[in-house]
């Protein structure tokens, strides 16, 4: 007759387990708080000292640590340190139990949830959820653990959409919300308002104030490190990237275009651009500027200027603003740019400047002919083009403010109030729209078209002020040099002279204020 030998179910573990005669459980609890504020450090302390008091009254159970998230969301489990913790010393056979005050307080997203519960349950260790009453040892606790947990979830995304339609509405009001930790020349006052930071406004000056000299990204910001300046991040190195943002956000001008990006899952914080997938508002006038509205649209044209640089032929060039010169020197014969390089006479280094199409002529059909021209003759040339216009100073400055004064006689202000009456009616009619859920395509067409139509003349507005502030400085450097320039100046040169075209045996010089001068060579 065959034996038969009884084996014992193994002891589940688990809230009001009997453990007579058996070491006792290894009990750790997992405490989580969402947010910093002081009513939420009250209950992430009370946490703590509850279940530390909880575990050692309990005589079966040995307290194996507490672990506390403070300040994290429950969404995802990428940022919660301590939890990972739980979970790593679980695995490694640390703990038999987990204890936490409920399911939305161990995680908000049914997936993670689940994942980790089941994980822990296959190596037989329970986790309790004291508000529920739920051992997931249990047959009916994964099925109930499924249901609360879905629930949880509902609750986080109902939370995240009346997040969302208050920041819609705030959008709406035009009240600007800006993180200033990495924003460069600005802070916030006591009520959540932006105000220069007049140490980092100069900052923010200088750099547009470079860029529109015609200096390069890499240039702007050898220099500021040079300098000891460091970025917003407080990083020493300023990447080409993070420049281009600070010429290129509109807050510095004091406007604020908002719900630039959108959060497109609410349990990763998934962000992306806003590219029409809700609405974007654009407050003007919200706060104080650092730069005027017509340098920062000087710096958006400069901007579009530097990246469509192309020869007559349509070949596009790469702009570089290393020395003054480069991208200002032009082939009177194929209209490509002129690049300098180097040439070897007899072991002797000579610089050179020479044009770009004859440079690569390997890869042209196109045979150009122009003249290459030693770097020391054309700064020569710049000299005399300079000692030219400070010789002739009556004639030049007459010319000169004959055509500002035409471009100031101009007036679009009776244009622009029509544009922004235009405005704000339709935005009015748009935000119904939005906020019924109709159909507001063809008033968002209508509106981006007005805008367009706005910054095209805001932008003519500021090229004219460019030109009388160029005129004042040709006045001012005509009235000051008394002398003859005896020395080529960079910093003269990207200020003043607008383009170079050479010619076989003479330079044709136009400077920014539409004056030509022609020097032989």
């Amino acid at each position: 007759m065959a034996t038969v030998t009884v084996i014992p179910a193994k002891v589940k573990v688990g809230a009001g387990t009997k453990t007579d005669g058996l070491p006792k459980l290894r009990v750790a609890a997992y405490c989580r708080v969402s947010t910093d504020t002081d009513e939420q450090a009250t209950s992430y302390d009370a946490q703590i000292e509850h279940y530390t008091d909880f575990i050692k009254k309990n005589p079966g159970w040995e307290l194996a640590g507490i672990y506390a998230d403070d300040g994290i969301s429950g969404t995802n489990t990428k940022k919660r340190d301590e939890f990972n913790r739980l979970i790593d010393d679980c695995m490694a056979g640390r703990i038999d139990m987990v204890i936490t005050k409920s399911i939305s307080r161990f995680a908000r997203n049914t997936l993670d949830c689940l994942k980790y519960i089941r994980q822990l349950k296959e190596i037989n260790i329970a986790v309790f959820f004291e508000k529920e009453s739920i051992n997931t040892l249990d047959a009916k606790g994964e099925v109930l653990l499924t249901i609360m947990a879905s629930l949880a979830q509902q609750e986080s995304q109902s939370l995240s959409q009346n997040v969302r339609l208050g920041l819609q509405y705030r959008y709406q009001q035009g009240k600007v919300q800006v993180c200033t930790n990495r924003f460069l020349g600005y802070d916030k006052d006591d009520d959540g308002n932006l105000v220069i930071n007049p140490t980092e406004a100069e900052v923010v000056k200088r750099i547009y104030r470079e860029y529109l000299s015609g200096k390069s990204y890499y240039q702007i910001g050898k220099e500021l490190s040079a300098d000891g300046i460091r970025t917003a991040a407080g990083n020493d190195y300023w990447l080409a990237s993070t420049l281009r943002k600070i010429l290129t956000n509109e807050k510095y001008m004091g406007d604020a275009l908002l719900q630039k990006t959108v959060t497109v899952d609410f349990l990763n914080k998934k962000r992306v651009a806003n590219k029409g997938i809700v609405p974007q508002y654009y407050v003007e006038g919200s706060h104080e500027a650092i730069i005027p509205r017509e340098i920062f649209l000087q710096a958006q044209e400069e901007m579009q200027r530097r990246a469509n640089i192309k020869t007559p032929t349509g070949k596009r060039r790469v702009y570089s603003g290393k020395y003054a010169l480069s991208n200002l020197v032009y082939c009177a014969y194929c209209g490509d740019v002129f690049r300098r390089t180097q040439w070897v006479l007899k072991g002797e280094h000579i610089t050179v400047w020479r044009c770009v199409t004859r440079l690569m002529r390997k890869k042209s059909n196109f045979k150009c002919p122009s003249r290459t021209i030693r770097e020391t003759e054309l700064h020569s040339a710049v000299v005399t083009a300079f000692n030219q216009m400070i010789a002739q100073k009556d004639e030049f400055l007459s010319g000169m403010k004959t055509a500002v004064n035409k471009a100031f006689s101009q007036s679009n202000s009776t244009q622009l109030t029509a544009i922004d009456a235009q405005l704000e009616d339709l935005q009015k009619d748009l935000l119904k729209r939005a906020n019924a859920k109709q159909e507001y395509a063809e008033l968002a067409e209508k509106i981006k078209f007005l805008r367009e139509e706005k910054q095209a003349i805001l932008l003519n507005d500021a090229t004219k002020k460019t030109a009388n502030e160029r005129f004042s400085e040709v006045e001012a450097f005509l009235n000051t040099q008394k002398v003859p320039m005896t020395e080529y100046d960079e910093d003269l040169v990207r200020k003043l002279i607008e383009r170079i075209t050479v010619y076989d045996d003479y330079i044709v010089f136009k400077f920014k204020t539409g004056v030509e001068s022609e020097v032989h060579i």
